[in-house]
């Protein structure tokens, strides 16, 4: 059982690693009650570039590492992650990555970016 968001893009969120206010950091506040509502708008897109160029930043050289990682493997856990040298914070900035990635690509393409995600 995982946790989804769905709208204008689709994804899981990461089991145990990635919450469901993950978009939180992009800029715009999740709306409660059972989900979280998100409305990304073309006036957000210089915020979302920002927080991606800083994921990035912050990641540096762990990067291609993380990304060298998952073309080799298609899951993981502690040993793994450990024998790697990757941490669980640098990994929820990975995923968090992605996220901002679909965000960032959605406002691209259409000039906005709504979605729910499961609390």
């Amino acid at each position: 059982m995982g946790r989804y968001y769905s709208g204008d893009i689709d994804g899981k969120f990461w089991f145990a690693l990635q919450g469901s206010d993950a978009a939180d950091r992009f800029g715009v506040t999740g709306e409660q009650p059972n989900t979280l509502s998100y409305y990304f708008s073309e006036d957000d897109l210089e915020g979302v570039e920002e927080e991606i160029k800083n994921i990035e930043e912050s990641l540096g050289d762990k990067l291609q590492l993380i990304e060298k990682f998952f073309e080799n493997n298609n899951g993981y856990n502690d040993k793994m992650l450990a024998e790697a040298g990757i941490t669980q914070d640098e990994l929820r900035d990975y995923a968090d990555l992605g996220l901002g990635k679909q965000i960032r690509d959605s406002i691209k393409e259409n000039g906005q970016c709504g979605f729910e995600a499961e609390c």
